[in-house]
């Protein structure tokens, strides 16, 4: 058999926790992460078409939507490589879920509750707990406003050791961290959900077309990281830069101050005669 495709591919984890033929393990999912007080018992899928263009699109959400029995709607989004904008994006993309709703005209009370989830492959938020959530609450009393936000952050790597693998949550980030591993491998002797989607994992994985486009979306999304990476390095060095013209520039004026002459000053700051000048002036 060969390897498995990585589950935490977004492209992978929409086939198996976005699709129509299997929806126990979205529910089992959704369970697990928003553990309600009413077991959600149904869900509705939603954008599940996964055409070429859209993989090789690096701007691209290969996201999972959905809404629930429970008359939720649901968006799930997995990220590999820290943007340091998720919390912003999270919020904006809760936004347009939540005024989609409507049509002009219509009434309020139609909208419904709306749940934005977000696993991440990196440590994020300063919590040390690998699930966080976020409601909307007054900030003196801390009496929730209203539970028709939330949003859920799961980072993968605060997952630890020791955790009760018997809370399903633990056993999906389990499943998302190593599929091959012996805990993931007990896990599917117990949990019909966890053999399901490892049967759907190791389906993909030993189909030619599948594989492709897998590899297609990977080059894809390295394509990406190595951008931000560039960017990063790029927004770094201007930094630095920057900050090297202010300090000469601070020390420039205290030599005015002293009353040197320009060129003088000019040649200890590495500043143009122009700068200089224009300090003077």
């Amino acid at each position: 058999m060969r390897g498995l495709l990585d589950p935490k591919m977004d492209f992978v984890f929409k086939n198996i926790f976005g699709s129509e033929k299997h929806p126990n393990i979205l529910i089992s999912f959704l369970n697990a992460t928003l553990k309600p007080k009413d077991l959600i018992t149904e869900v509705e899928i939603k954008n599940t078409d996964l055409n070429k263009g859209y993989i090789e699109d690096k701007f691209s959400r290969l996201d999972v939507k959905a809404t629930t029995s429970n008359d939720e709607i649901i968006n799930i989004e997995i990220q590999l490589k820290n943007e340091y904008n998720m919390i912003k994006r999270s919020l904006y993309y809760w936004s347009k879920l939540y005024s989609e709703q409507l049509n002009e005209g219509e009434d309020y009370s139609l909208l419904k509750r709306t749940i934005c989830i977000n696993i991440f492959n990196f440590k994020y938020l300063k919590t040390r707990m690998f699930h966080s959530v976020y409601r909307m609450k007054e900030i003196h009393t801390n009496e929730e406003l209203s539970d028709i936000e939330e949003i859920h952050f799961i980072e993968i790597p605060k997952l630890e050791d020791g955790l009760d693998e018997k809370d399903m949550l633990v056993a999906w980030i389990e499943f998302l961290k190593n599929p091959e591993s012996e805990k993931v491998r007990s896990l599917e002797m117990s949990v019909d959900e966890i053999r399901e989607a490892k049967d759907e994992l190791i389906k993909m994985s030993n189909d030619d077309t599948q594989r492709e486009l897998y590899e297609m979306r990977a080059k894809t999304l390295r394509d990406k990281i190595s951008a931000l990476n560039e960017a990063e390095r790029k927004g770094i060095k201007k930094g630095r830069e920057e900050g090297e013209k202010n300090k000469a520039i601070e020390i420039a004026k205290s030599l005015i101050d002293l009353g040197l002459d320009k060129e003088s000053i000019a040649k200890s700051t590495g500043l143009d005669l122009c700068e200089v000048e224009k300090l003077m002036n």
